[in-house]
């Protein structure tokens, strides 16, 4: 099985200034999160938080389309 590495947001009610609706996002692997319903995404700020996971769909991008958006940061 492939590991998701990056999402999309869908829903940012409460987290306007931190989360962007239709953004691909950056997924950091957190088991015990995830277990809690929550994910861990790198927002606007550049840091990693929890968010509810209901707020993200996860996308399987292309090799070349994941280096391009990695070598940006």
């Amino acid at each position: 099985m492939k590991k998701i590495r990056f999402v999309i947001c869908v829903k940012n009610d409460g987290y306007e200034a931190s989360l962007e609706v239709r953004k691909v996002y950056d997924l950091l692997p957190d088991v015990e999160a995830k277990g809690h319903g929550m994910l861990r995404v790198v927002d606007e700020s550049g840091e990693d938080y929890l968010f509810p996971e209901d707020f993200f769909v996860p996308v399987d991008l292309p090799e070349p389309v994941q280096a391009r958006i990695t070598s940006l940061v």
